[in-house]
């Protein structure tokens, strides 16, 4: 539990960033009429964590806009899905690995090799702020407002003698349990994925019962992920995937009692995009924080057979409908702007 507290501290900057969202959405004025909103939050802690403490300072915010909010919080992210799709809340503070369920086009966001960089993802940011996309971000009842970026997944090792994809193999690596997309991606490695939660990947990485985890730097003292990689570990200085936060909206229920909601989320995204360098500056803290011992630079050539290991997985994972087409193409036009001399630009399958 005290990781928990840790973790969510550590990510307060951020957090501010998602969950100011529907306060800062209001334009100079207040409404008209009180707007009642109810946010299921997600915090490890409870009730006494760090977001959830935050969440409610915010709520207070929001009054001056005569906007009232009820905060849930919970412990369990499937379960505050759940609640929001039973109508038990408006909004809904996630991973954007769980926000793929309520669209597909935002929740492939986080696709593995999809965003390659800071730069490549403040490129990203910048296009998913066109008002153009808006209707992409709207599926049935459910609208994605808004994403903060929280870092690229490294791979971290116990053993740096794992240094190439052939020497991943057989290894055991530690997935969530319900993205597939891991899951694909370790058994293309020819590694064995584990079934783990966000409560014990961590662990078992400290532990030794998984050999291979992928995560980003910011949960790297928190989750005290030095203890699993010891004097022999080493982190790639390779990223994986960029890690996501999103803000889901019940946008048929809002609307109701905010006809003029489009226009106040062209604010929103106006704002948004003036905040956004605080979460890279945090994001490249926390990076510089580990210590230097652990990181390990993939020779030319290893960093190019990953690369077309996760376009694989990527084709794959559009293919069987995990993935959006869409948001691959955009990712890809973005990926091929920073670096149009990659093999990738000439292709035309993604």
């Amino acid at each position: 539990m005290i990781h928990g507290k840790k973790f969510l501290r550590s990510l307060l900057p951020l957090a501010g960033l998602l969950l100011a969202t529907p306060v800062l959405a209001a334009p100079a004025g207040a409404l008209d009429k009180p707007l009642n909103l109810s946010f299921c939050i997600y915090d490890p802690v409870g009730n006494n964590g760090d977001a959830a403490t935050r969440a409610r300072d915010l709520a207070l915010e929001a009054k001056k806009w005569n906007i009232n909010t009820s905060i849930k919080v919970y412990t369990d992210e499937r379960v505050a899905s759940e609640d929001f799709k039973a109508g038990q809340c408006e909004g809904l503070v996630v991973t954007t690995l769980r926000a793929r369920q309520f669209n597909k086009f935002m929740g492939s966001l986080d696709a593995v090799g999809g965003i390659r960089s800071a730069q490549e993802m403040r490129g990203v940011l910048q296009t998913l702020a066109n008002p153009k996309v808006i209707p992409l971000t709207i599926s049935g009842p459910y609208q994605v407002i808004g994403v903060v970026p929280l870092g690229a997944a490294y791979v971290f090792v116990n053993d740096r003698k794992i240094d190439s994809i052939e020497k991943a193999a057989g290894k055991k690596v530690a997935v969530l349990d319900w993205d597939k997309s891991q899951a694909k991606l370790v058994q293309q490695l020819g590694a064995q994925p584990v079934a783990s939660d966000i409560t014990n990947f961590a662990s078992k990485f400290n532990n030794g019962q998984v050999d291979i985890l992928v995560a980003p730097a910011i949960i790297y003292k928190p989750f005290e992920l030095y203890r699993g990689l010891g004097k022999n570990g080493a982190i790639f200085r390779y990223p994986v995937v960029q890690i996501t936060g999103s803000i889901i909206i019940n946008r048929e229920r809002l609307i109701k009692q905010v006809p003029d909601m489009d226009e106040r989320m062209l604010k929103l995204r106006d704002f948004a995009m003036t905040r956004v360098e605080e979460a890279f500056t945090f994001i490249e803290k926390s990076e510089k924080e580990i210590d230097a011992k652990y990181w390990l630079d993939l020779s030319p050539v290893e960093q190019d057979k990953y690369n077309r290991l996760l376009r694989e997985a990527r084709l794959q994972l559009t293919a069987d409908g995990t993935y959006d087409p869409q948001m691959m193409s955009l990712l890809k036009r973005v990926r091929c702007k920073f670096d149009p001399k990659n093999f990738e630009c000439a292709l035309k399958d993604e």
